[in-house]
């Protein structure tokens, strides 16, 4: 998989927490969850998704997206999705 397809992969393991409502919340919530999704075990995923959305097609999704991550990337994907979002990590809008 291309690092840019492993990025991708990972942003879409994230999309349910788009919803969360206090605005400074979001970048400390997405790094501990997109963390989770990447380099986590798979139920304390599925665990850090239920504590914001109990939507059964939700959870569903995110048990999908990280079965699909544990498969297909590699150490290598999973370590250079997390470089690149430690950039986004530091920026000044997060």
């Amino acid at each position: 998989m291309t690092r840019a397809g492993a990025l991708l992969l990972a942003l879409q393991g994230v999309s349910p927490y788009l919803s969360v409502s206090e605005c400074d919340d979001i970048c400390p919530a997405l790094r501990d969850t997109v963390d989770l999704f990447i380099s986590g075990s798979h139920e304390a995923y599925i665990e850090e998704v239920e504590k914001y959305n109990q939507n059964s097609e939700v959870l569903e999704t995110s048990d999908t997206l990280k079965s699909c991550v544990d498969e297909k990337l590699t150490a290598e994907d999973k370590q250079d999705a997390l470089s690149a979002l430690n950039k986004i990590y530091s920026s000044s809008l997060c």
